[in-house]
């Protein structure tokens, strides 16, 4: 055989970085039966909890009756429906924007906004905690790629001051594996001043933070040219899209590969979409909630003295340093009935290995406390 695979994923195993994938049988919610076991999980995205709304479901299937199951097409062909130009306008409303474009995922937006703003000769910066789509972006634009240390202002200026061509710097607004904030004033005020354009991925963002959920952008009160974010975490359904200038759209329609070349988003999504988007905004108890929620499991977590890192979002890693420990930690959890996933190296540097948790306005001060006793638990039994 020309390719050793079974030499490479034994190498994984014995390293501890060996993934795999689950079944889960029911819907989405904060207990579910996976791989045939009942448990409380602390690992999902659905921020809000809004996955499995019973009005979404109602929405999506009148939606479904009316346009189908499928959009049959890409979005400049047939496959752009009433349904899906009525969300991209409630988009751009919602944050700002003078319009907002459809993908059907996030990281096909960010591959299509990165290799169809650069070319070869300029320059894309980034900060290093940035998601992997950004980086393969980058790549795919054939732009100089650099990287500035996590949300290390001075070591941004360095790199903007060798840059060539046209810039564009690039950044998570909340970071996916450490769930801190990006510095987007200051962001904001370095592109500015060098001339360069700014582009923030808000997929955990988006629907948490800000005025009524609309992102660490309006947190921060600050603007960017490029705005990307997903509707498959707090809003719940699936897909994303990228908001900015009428030109930039344009140009993003003409030349976006991940847009031009594949199937548009079922229009029956589109519709639950703009659904969950009237929900977050009116019901802010959710995300009081969710501060509620993080607030006592932080206070609580430090008092056992568990390595948390500065997160003031759904996003509460664990830092426990090797991949073995944050696997053994998270089999140990399980045992108790408890899914929190351990985030291991390539997905983080290595020794910071971590249990990365989240939390969901769908949780309840008791499930947390569980939790906490399941961690306190894990501390005993791992120290022996």
């Amino acid at each position: 055989m020309p390719m050793d695979w079974h030499g490479r994923l034994a190498e994984r195993r014995a390293a501890g970085l060996y993934r795999r994938r689950r079944t889960v049988s029911d819907g989405q919610s904060v207990s579910q039966i996976v791989d045939g076991r009942r448990l409380l999980t602390f690992c999902s995205n659905d921020y809000l909890g809004l996955a499995a709304d019973p009005r979404l479901s109602e929405t999506l299937r009148q939606a479904a009756k009316r346009y189908g199951v499928g959009s049959g097409a890409a979005h400049l062909i047939n496959g752009h429906s009433v349904a899906h130009h009525a969300l991209e306008e409630a988009l751009a409303d919602f944050v700002g924007a003078e319009r907002a474009l459809l993908f059907s995922t996030g990281y096909m937006a960010n591959l299509g906004v990165l290799s169809a703003l650069l070319k070869a000769g300029d320059t894309v910066i980034q900060d290093k905690l940035n998601h992997a789509s950004l980086i393969d972006g980058a790549r795919l634009s054939q732009a100089r790629l650099k990287r500035y240390r996590h949300n290390d202002m001075a070591s941004l200026q360095r790199a903007l001051r060798n840059a060539t061509g046209d810039m564009l710097i690039a950044s998570d607004g909340v970071f996916s594996m450490d769930g801190d904030v990006a510095p987007i004033r200051q962001l904001q005020d370095l592109a500015e001043q060098n001339d360069a354009l700014l582009m923030i991925d808000d997929a955990h963002g988006f629907g948490v933070l800000g005025e009524q959920g609309r992102g660490s952008v309006n947190a921060a009160a600050a603007q960017t040219p490029i705005y990307m974010a997903t509707l498959g975490k707090a809003i719940g359904v699936a897909g994303a899209f990228v908001a900015g200038s009428s030109d930039l759209i344009e140009i993003l329609i003409q030349d976006a590969r991940s847009y031009v070349y594949t199937t548009a988003m079922p229009a029956a999504l589109a519709e639950a979409s703009c659904a969950s988007l009237s929900i977050l905004k009116q019901e802010q108890w959710r995300r009081d909630h969710l501060q509620d929620l993080i607030q006592y499991f932080r206070q609580e977590a430090a008092r056992l003295a568990l390595t948390i890192m500065p997160s003031s979002t759904p996003i509460q890693p664990v830092l426990l340093g090797e991949a073995e420990t944050a696997l053994a930690w998270s089999q140990a959890l399980e045992q108790q009935g408890i899914l929190v996933t351990a985030i291991r190296p390539p997905t983080v540097p290595k020794g910071q290995a971590r249990l990365r948790i989240t939390f969901s306005a769908n949780h309840q001060t008791h499930h947390v406390e569980r939790l906490l006793a399941a961690l306190a638990n894990c501390q005993k039994i791992l120290s022996l």
